[in-house]
């Protein structure tokens, strides 16, 4: 059982997102790295499409979060960063990841960079988690 509580308000915009989320005194945050579309080899996968590096950076994100004693939805909030100007790019990376996340739809925050930090890198989705202390 996740013990972030996410939280909408009728005083904003309606979002494809919760507006904040909390995570309750005594768990514990985890702050992620940057998930990157890279294979067992350090290679980025499937260069130029933006849907498919945004699916393989969810797999690397459920991984980090296993190992860490969480899954995605311990999650309080993402970044999700997008090596484009056009806002087309952002919106098929965005899709997959608000997908993935489902009902447990924490902020986010969708950016359009210059560039990444990989060859042929297109997507990274940075995550903060919150689990109960007691969930080691």
């Amino acid at each position: 059982m996740t013990s972030v509580r996410l939280i909408r308000t009728p005083a904003l915009a309606p979002a494809p997102y919760a507006h904040a989320a909390t995570a309750p005194a005594g768990s514990r945050l985890i702050f992620l790295a940057g998930a990157c579309p890279l294979d067992e080899d350090g290679r980025t996968t499937a260069p130029g499409d933006y849907a498919a590096q945004a699916a393989h950076c969810i797999r690397t994100l459920r991984t980090a979060l296993r190992a860490s004693g969480a899954d995605l939805t311990d999650v309080i909030s993402t970044r999700v960063l997008v090596a484009s100007s056009s806002q087309a790019d952002l919106v098929t990376a965005w899709d997959v990841v608000h997908e993935a996340f489902g009902s447990h739809d924490v902020p986010s925050t969708l950016l359009g960079v210059t560039v990444l930090g990989y060859e042929d890198q297109l997507v990274e989705i940075e995550a903060v988690a919150a689990i109960s202390e007691d969930a080691r």
